[in-house]
């Protein structure tokens, strides 16, 4: 599906919304997942596959969430930046995202 010449920016826009919520998605299935597998850890100390994965989901969600947050801006407040860019775009009521 293309995008028409007067819509172009309303198709870029759609993809970068689609991408940023795709990643966002991402790291919320990752860290969901890091979490349970901690609980199931918590009950079985002993099981080496679960500790290796538990390290790998946490790993990846890590990863995830640092990429985004350079493109994005900060998921929380222990981001590290130099200035508030959630107070230089619009809030998401503003962008009809809610």
């Amino acid at each position: 599906m293309g995008c028409k010449e007067e819509h172009v920016d309303a198709c870029s826009c759609n993809a970068e919304y689609e991408t940023r919520h795709n990643m966002l998605k991402e790291i919320m299935e990752y860290t969901f997942s890091a979490a349970d597998i901690a609980l199931y850890c918590d009950t079985h100390p002993e099981d080496e596959k679960a500790i290796a994965m538990h390290s790998d989901y946490t790993n990846i969600a890590k990863d995830l969430s640092d990429k985004y947050q350079k493109v994005y801006g900060p998921l929380s407040i222990h981001y590290p930046c130099n200035k508030w860019r959630w107070l230089e775009e619009p809030w998401p009521w503003e962008r009809g995202n809610y």
